[in-house]
């Protein structure tokens, strides 16, 4: 697929989510001169420690969409075990193609063309809810997650969710 078929794919999804809008999230060109750039606003989902929260993060889509995932970084900061400490997030729908060389996923888990703006975000949200510590970006996060949920843990969390609604 060429750069300029990824561009009009990238104006379909932006036009679908425009018409359409999913509950729990935003999305948006960062410029409107560059629809490879994204910034999404992810509500914290309900019934979490991220609830109430506005978190901030930009999508980066490759020249070779929808053939290679994009990568996703939170501009606000939080704590999970699945987002690196510089905000990028770690989750199998991001990660290339194929099989992975460290044997942790399936190459049924990891990107495929089939994945649109909505199915990344959606993923992500479900993740906020639901972290795979078992290999973690965030080894602090995830030991926090694993020994002290309802202490350290939701302690930084909730200091995350104070600062993003500062920002809104």
């Amino acid at each position: 697929m060429s750069e300029a078929q990824a561009a009009l794919l990238l104006r379909k999804q932006l036009g679908d989510l425009s018409k359409s809008p999913v509950e729990g999230f935003s999305a948006g060109l960062i410029d409107d001169c560059d629809v490879f750039k994204w910034e999404v606003l992810i509500i914290g989902p309900a019934d979490t420690f991220f609830e109430g929260g506005f978190f901030k993060a930009h999508l980066y889509f490759p020249k070779e969409y929808p053939q290679k995932p994009p990568k996703m970084k939170f501009i606000s900061d939080i704590w999970h075990p699945n987002v690196e400490k510089n905000g990028e997030v770690c989750i199998s729908i991001l990660h290339e193609p194929g099989e992975d060389k460290y044997g942790y996923e399936d190459a049924s888990e990891r990107w495929l063309p089939i994945h649109t703006v909505e199915s990344i975000i959606m993923s992500v949200i479900s993740m906020l809810a639901d972290p795979n510590d078992e290999s973690p970006a965030n080894v602090d996060a995830a030991k926090d997650w694993r020994e002290d949920y309802n202490g350290e843990f939701k302690k930084k969390v909730r200091r995350c969710v104070r600062k993003s609604q500062e920002s809104v």
